[in-house]
């Protein structure tokens, strides 16, 4: 059953299609009537097509026998029910299965020619219009080019998705970069990694040793290390990084690595930085973000504002003798106060219950006493919401706040268009990391003051660097920390207990004549999580809170008690049921209804990392999908739902600026290596209603005694206390 044979025939229906690598089994029937299976890398073909294809016949273990296709040719439907199952399939944009019917029942066999030459013809089908039209000529010719790309990608083992991504970038130029730089797509294309861009290049003829491959590999290396919140990479370390990337002997490979080294470095495409005899090195964009934050706090410190000046001593002496009705502050909210108006860079930290959304709201009503415009910000829109709510001041997300620019793929505010105002107040400042600080910093005008408003006691920023940490290391900006929990807040057990854990003690269940607002569930066996979850969303009405508000906060992705086993269970426990056909997208799927949330910063939708919304709208036909972000929706392509996670479950990490009515937080020892204080700290401070800890006493110890974290290397400490530099 080993020889080779050539079958021709049309591809009747599709059974299953490996989203990541395009492996698809199909249904064909040849021309003798029969039908039988065929297998291979087969996304570019649809039901419908007529396909002549090379292979050899295999006997399966539990499927029987098959034909395994090591060639395809595939050729245009030639029959009527071929033409309308190809055109129904929802291959190109603008036609599925009713319009399908429409078109093959006006034009027949030459309904593919009308498209292609003739497309003013199809406004003779009722229901089609010039907008359609348009959509199903674009879809057309998308659909060929993207057809070559699939072919000469899947040969080389590559998905389909990707496939349609390429195109989307490149257009007709996509095999020309290919060929000659696959590379390139690691850094152009989100999703596409390095081993896949060097499977490609490998495949095209670059040699292992080439020394474009080993400067890929470097810069790959680096992007890597910053993933994991680093800015730097040691030397040594990466050399050794590198060449376990790239699978090479260490001895061949040594003199090619310098070379790379020396031909990005004369580039300028790296810098290595010296510190007490050990070298670190990055990618040159990550050291101009730190050393231009640097730069830009040294001038704003140099600069004389232009800001009326306050009466300070009537300033001080409101906030000590407050007037009936005023708002009352103590020591630390008076003090913080203080430092904001007197210097032009000040910090405000402290945990919950401490008053920082209080001093926030005095401090605007100085400014307002003193005609002192001012801005309101935070990463995140759920961030930026709650400080509106709590001051009752109109509040944005950073990236708003920046405006971005489509055309030049840029923020419109920067150091030529700085932010029009005197006082800039960021909230949530931890989450910043150093990317969007350097764009932040860039945009403030030299005369005005900066506010940073935030909880350092919290998991660092989801994105690289530590720059409110940093920042409060240096000593060189003003910085108040408040740690009084203001008398209201101590009858709550969800405050109480997140002090507790940040002070290193176990959380306690009762507070005599406080909230029962605290529940821990002690629970050995990780197994039984997902009846505590059906139990607990049983019960949530009787705490008269929403499901919609409700979120389930995990130490990590994998394993049994992961976002992704427990985000699948509470989709079909909350979400059963959909009248439109769902979406399937590597192993997952999405229907109308679910919660999802956007994991990477897509500029051209204006939707960020973290944010999180609802299904409206599966359109099979046109092949998108509407998500509801609360105050606006955004429509994506099939191509680009990789980009969406189920969210009913999320990782603690990416649950931060959130706050949720409840929250119920899994904590078991299988989360031994993220088992942190700061990240248990972390997920209570998001519960406002309700917290509910379940899990291993073991495990939550584990968690509070461990405080010392993962420090990120980075150098904005130095760049702003000594003249470190790069060389």
């Amino acid at each position: 059953m080993n020889e080779t044979e050539e079958l021709t025939g049309t591809i009747e229906k599709c059974i299953y299609q490996h989203p990541d690598n395009g492996f698809t089994v199909m249904v064909m029937v040849i021309s003798n009537k029969q039908s039988t299976i065929v297998t291979g890398h087969l996304a570019h073909v649809q039901p419908g097509q007529e396909v002549t294809v090379l292979g050899v016949w295999k006997m399966h273990p539990k499927f029987g026998k098959q034909f395994e296709v090591r060639q395809c040719i595939a050729h245009n439907p030639s029959t009527v029910l071929g033409l309308k199952k190809y055109l129904g399939s929802g291959l190109i944009k603008g036609i599925g299965p009713v319009y399908a019917e429409k078109l093959v029942a006006r034009f027949g066999l030459d309904v593919l020619k009308i498209i292609e030459h003739e497309p003013h013809r199809l406004e003779l089908v009722p229901g089609i219009g010039p907008k359609r039209i348009e959509k199903i000529v674009a879809g057309f010719h998308d659909q060929k080019e993207i057809s070559s790309i699939m072919i000469f990608l899947q040969e080389r083992g590559v998905s389909a998705n990707f496939a349609t991504k390429i195109y989307k970038t490149y257009g007709a130029q996509s095999l020309d970069v290919l060929k000659e730089n696959p590379y390139r797509l690691v850094d152009d294309i989100w999703g596409v990694g390095f081993k896949t861009a060097d499977k490609i290049a490998l495949q095209l003829g670059i040699g292992l040793q080439s020394i474009e491959r080993v400067r890929a590999g470097i810069a790959h290396a680096i992007s890597v290390t910053v993933q994991g919140g680093h800015l730097y990479a040691e030397l040594n370390a990466l050399k050794i990084k590198t060449i376990e990337l790239l699978e090479l002997d260490p001895l061949v490979i040594e003199p090619i690595i310098k070379q790379a080294f020396q031909d990005l470095y004369h580039a300028e495409k790296i810098k290595l930085i010296s510190v007490e005899h050990e070298h670190f090195v990055t990618l040159s964009q990550y050291y101009f973000s730190e050393k231009g934050i640097a730069n830009k706090i040294r001038r704003l410190k140099e600069t004389q504002t232009t800001i009326k000046r306050f009466d300070i001593d009537a300033v001080y002496s409101s906030l000590r003798t407050p007037q009936p009705g005023d708002i009352a502050l103590n020591e630390d909210q008076q003090r913080g106060i203080m430092a904001c108006i007197q210097h032009r860079i000040s910090i405000i930290t402290g945990g919950p219950g401490t008053g920082k959304t209080t001093l926030i709201k005095k401090l605007l009503s100085i400014l307002d006493e003193n005609k002192c415009t001012y801005k309101l910000a935070a990463p995140t829109g759920r961030a930026a919401k709650r400080i509106q709510e709590g001051t009752g001041c109109f509040a944005m997300t950073l990236h708003r706040l920046l405006e971005f620019d489509f055309m030049s793929m840029q923020f419109v505010h920067n150091e030529q268009n700085a932010i029009k105002t005197d006082f800039l107040i960021i909230d949530e400042a931890s989450m910043i990391d150093v990317f969007l600080a350097h764009a932040l910093l860039k945009a403030v005008p030299l005369t005005a003051h900066l506010v940073f408003i935030g909880d350092i006691d919290q998991l660092p920023s989801v994105g690289a660097g530590n720059f409110l940490c940093d920042l409060i290391a240096s000593c060189t900006v003003a910085t108040v920390k408040l740690t009084e929990i203001f008398r209201q807040a101590q009858d709550s057990l969800i405050i109480v207990n997140a002090h507790r854990v940040n002070k290193g003690e176990f959380p306690i269940a009762h507070i005599p004549g406080g909230k029962k607002d605290f529940i821990f569930i002690r629970e050995e066996d990780p197994s039984t999580i997902n009846d505590h979850l059906r139990t607990i969303f049983a019960r949530l009405p009787s705490y008269h809170i929403a499901t919609g508000d409700t979120a389930v906060l995990v130490p990590m992705n994998r394993g049994i008690v992961g976002t992704h086993a427990i985000n699948f269970y509470l989709q079909e426990l909350l979400n059963p049921g959909s009248p439109e056909k769902p979406l399937v997208y590597a192993g997952t799927t999405y229907k109308v209804g679910d919660r999802v949330m956007q994991i990477r910063n897509n500029y051209d939708k204006l939707v960020f990392n973290g944010d999180t919304g609802t299904i409206r709208s599966i359109d099979s036909d046109e092949q998108t999908t509407v998500v509801n972000f609360g105050d606006r929706e955004v429509t994506y392509e099939y191509s680009e739902i990789d980009e969406l996670v189920l969210a009913y479950a999320m990782s603690i990490h990416k649950s931060q600026g959130s706050e949720y009515a409840a929250t119920i937080i899994p904590i078991f020892t299988c989360h031994f290596t993220l088992l942190q204080r700061n990240l248990l700290y972390t997920a209570i401070t998001r519960s406002k209603r309700l917290c509910i800890l379940i899990g291993q006493t073991k495990a939550i110890a584990i968690a509070i005694k461990n405080n010392k974290g993962i420090v990120r290397k980075t150098f904005l400490k130095e760049y702003l206390t000594s003249d470190l530099q790069c060389r």
